[in-house]
């Protein structure tokens, strides 16, 4: 079953694979957030009156462009510029979920928040930490 959604064709090593979980997840996510509110509004748990029918469209926008950007670059992570743009995807979601929390103050710690923020520090960690590994120079 993975040989038939590409598991199998994935470059060696761990990071590879864990983008491809992260991506796949992300595009399902996508879905739920058009489907309902009910998630988005956990994650922005001190103020769910704030997330409206457009926020959470625009939220499930931004994870299927992220599911994209890291399912691809699951594959090409020997480009530089590809690792760079999947890196700033983890980047971007982890300043939103950081100031959310911090700034705008609609975030509280509970589960449906931690764990965007787990992935994205996690993610960031590991790439800025694997960059000579998989980016090939020329």
């Amino acid at each position: 079953m993975l040989a038939l959604i590409g598991w199998s064709t994935l470059p060696a090593g761990l990071l590879p694979k864990w983008l491809w979980v992260v991506g796949v997840t992300s595009f399902l996510n996508t879905f739920q957030a058009f489907a309902t509110l009910t998630a988005t509004r956990r994650i922005y748990a001190n103020k769910p009156h704030e997330v409206t029918g457009l926020s959470g469209r625009t939220f499930g926008v931004w994870t299927l462009v992220s599911a994209v950007v890291r399912l691809y670059g699951a594959y090409n992570l020997h480009l530089a510029p590809m690792y760079n743009i999947v890196l700033c995807t983890f980047g971007i979601a982890w300043l939103h979920f950081m100031s959310e929390f911090f700034v705008f103050r609609t975030a509280k710690i509970t589960g449906p928040f931690l764990a965007p923020c787990v992935v994205a520090t996690s993610s960031l960690i590991w790439m800025f930490s694997q960059y000579g590994h998989y980016v090939k120079q020329y």
